[in-house]
């Protein structure tokens, strides 16, 4: 199961961090992922950490403006977001898995809202 939290109302400029929360398997061995969906919009892939947080991977969209990291002592993977822009609002999902093995979970998604 994952749970992902920590959305909400944000200026432009702003920061805000998403954690996702993992339980019922052994967090270290799968890389987590956050995707976002605007409305409108297909899924689009944000952000990717491998099972040991030694290697991340980032959209070019994102890059430079969000840190991913994990803490496998508490299951969990935060998703910091800073110089948020409008282009950024949308509903963030984290899933286990990444790209080149595809997504078996997914947490049911936290809305982020970038508007002054």
């Amino acid at each position: 199961q994952l749970q992902a939290s920590g959305g909400g109302l944000v200026p432009p400029g702003g920061s805000l961090r998403l954690s996702c929360a993992a339980s019922g398997f052994t967090f270290s061995k799968f890389s987590i992922t956050w995707i976002r969906q605007a409305p409108g919009k297909g899924p689009e892939w944000v952000s990717s950490i491998i099972g040991d947080g030694q290697t991340t991977y980032y959209a070019d969209s994102v890059k430079g403006r969000f840190t991913i990291s994990r803490d496998n002592t508490k299951n969990t993977v935060d998703l910091l977001m800073n110089s948020l822009k409008s282009e950024d609002a949308a509903k963030y999902y984290c899933a286990r898995g990444s790209m080149s093995t595809g997504y078996d979970f997914w947490g049911q998604g936290t809305q982020v809202t970038v508007s002054s």
